[in-house]
């Protein structure tokens, strides 16, 4: 009996060292990234981005460069055979496509990062805020407290060096995801305000869609 006794506590014990350690990293690592977005003007570097499309069972690949300025400027640019430039300005997005010789001029939400998954970057300095926070295999859960485009969760994956985002994954409600991880990521370098200004040759078309 008392062997049995003692063999419920310790299963106790460790499930409480078990729950411990999880909320210690988790207090560690959201703290960290805070604490690190607080510092940060700009970032850039570059990105491989897979996108795992449930439907079609495909998965699509593309890599390129990406630039931000807190607290919402964004510029980035897809590479190879998919190429096209994309520029957030608070709440308008423009995505610039070369081959086709044509732009799309919308209004932004933040609450539908679907349109440009690669936006989240920004918002991360507010984990606490606007997230619930778990932990699994290391890595941060993210859930979002408000509504955003069916995403589920994001699983974000740490770096102990530089910036503290490594990757992340977005598991949307239709069960496919988009995994972007980052690479040569650079803090505070001073990019020029003009990265962020589109500007189109002669004879592109521009479309503009609900930008009132």
């Amino acid at each position: 009996m008392k062997l049995k006794c003692f063999y419920i506590v310790f299963c106790f014990s460790i499930l409480f060292c078990v729950d411990s350690f999880a909320l210690t990293l988790i207090e560690r690592e959201t703290t960290r990234i805070q604490k690190a977005y607080e510092n940060i003007q700009d970032i850039s570097g570059s990105f491989t981005q897979k996108s795992f499309i449930k439907d079609l069972n495909r998965i699509d690949t593309f890599k390129g460069q990406f630039f931000i300025k807190m607290p919402m400027k964004m510029k980035w640019m897809y590479t190879g055979e998919s190429t096209q430039e994309i520029f957030i300005n608070n709440d308008v997005i423009i995505i610039y496509q070369e081959k086709e010789k044509q732009a799309f001029r919308s209004r932004f939400d933040r609450k539908t990062y679907g349109q440009a998954p690669i936006a989240l970057l920004s918002g991360f300095g507010n984990i606490k805020e606007e997230f619930n926070v778990s932990e699994k295999n290391g890595k941060l859960n993210l859930k979002p407290k408000n509504q955003t485009d069916g995403i589920l969760y994001i699983e974000v994956e740490t770096s102990e060096e530089g910036f503290p985002i490594r990757s992340f994954t977005i598991y949307d409600t239709h069960s496919n995801r988009t995994e972007l991880t980052f690479l040569d990521v650079k803090m505070n370098t001073g990019l020029s305000e003009d990265l962020f200004k589109p500007s189109f040759p002669k004879g592109t078309n521009i479309y503009e869609y609900n930008t009132q």
